[in-house]
């Protein structure tokens, strides 16, 4: 099989892990790298064992696909002139500044017949992939993203850096429009948000309280689901992910990790059985960027689809106009 000839633009913290991660990707050929930092770019090269590109249309001309790392707003011109050489694209969240950008590569993408994937990485955490095994109907999500204080990510806002890993994930786990949206935030040690809660609404009555900040003392990512007789633990930073159910005698699971934690007595008797869902340990990343070459090779649908980031992206924007719009 025709290996996939894959440059990488951008060599700041994300694009060296890129880099360096494509040379594991089996069926991928790392051709080379480029960042108008060329000093950066070669210290990268040296640790990878690659090439460096002068400039980006040389890296253009050379490859089948190329993997987009730079920040937000030069996604849409360096995706724009990719797709217009015919090139395949693997970009970072969020995929673009705009819904009008995104939409614009999207239309773009399918006139070429090219494949865009978005880099929305805890798709691939393996505490969302031990979700996976189970079917879910939320009736109420809350989460919780928050980091210590990191330059990087400041040229956008919280809910652009932060808090759209848990939008991609929500949207992808309830199946239904979003009806209203409440918000709140505020700057705090950069010129953008910060902090920031959202409240989103769904057509089908499911509500998602989600929290993002990059100020906090320690660090968390979690997310809790709750449906009917049943309410799940999901800790991105950890990778585990429980599960607690209301279930009948008939109902109790053989599974060696299954436990009772309780009984509920009454007209009908249920027990409180405990259960952490499991899947195989892997590096999100690398996984992520193997799901894009294999795509690319069976022609499939990307795990995380142009439209899917455009989806979280314009619930992202809408949060960050509510929050403005309060703060006038």
């Amino acid at each position: 099989m025709k290996k996939i000839k894959v440059g990488v633009l951008g060599t700041g913290h994300l694009g060296r892990l890129h880099t360096i991660l494509f040379k594991q990707v089996e069926n991928a050929e790392l051709a080379g790298i480029y960042d108008v930092d060329q000093n950066r770019a070669f210290e990268v090269a040296e640790e990878a064992g690659c090439h460096v590109f002068p400039d980006y249309e040389s890296m253009i001309n050379e490859v089948d696909a190329i993997n987009i790392v730079v920040p937000t707003t030069y996604h849409f011109e360096a995706a724009h002139a990719a797709l217009q050489a015919g090139k395949h694209l693997f970009i970072e969240k969020p995929i673009t500044t705009t819904i009008e950008q995104a939409q614009a590569l999207i239309e773009l993408a399918d006139k070429k017949d090219l494949l865009i994937q978005v880099g929305h990485i805890e798709r691939f955490n393996q505490a969302m992939r031990a979700l996976n095994t189970i079917e879910v109907a939320p009736k109420f999500i809350e989460s919780h993203r928050l980091s210590t204080f990191n330059p990087r990510g400041t040229d956008v806002a919280v809910v652009l850096d932060l808090m759209i890993h848990d939008i991609d994930i929500i949207l992808s786990l309830v199946d239904s429009p979003v009806k209203k949206i409440d918000a709140n935030g505020v700057a705090v040690i950069s010129t953008e948000v910060d902090i920031a809660n959202a409240r989103i609404t769904f057509e089908n009555g499911c509500v998602a309280n989600v929290t993002a900040s990059r100020i906090s003392q320690k660090q968390m990512r979690k997310m809790r689901v709750f449906e009917r007789d049943n309410y799940i633990s999901i800790d991105f930073l950890q990778g585990i992910t429980e599960r607690f159910q209301l279930v009948a005698d008939s109902q109790l699971s053989a599974e060696n990790s299954a436990m009772i934690m309780g009984t509920l007595e009454g007209e009908k008797t249920r027990h409180i059985q405990y259960e952490r869902l499991t899947a195989p340990e892997g590096n999100a990343l690398q996984m992520e960027l193997q799901t894009f070459v294999n795509s690319i090779q069976d022609n499939s649908t990307p795990h995380v689809t142009a439209l899917d980031g455009s989806r979280a992206l314009k619930i992202a924007s809408q949060i960050t106009d509510i929050i403005s719009k309060n703060q006038i």
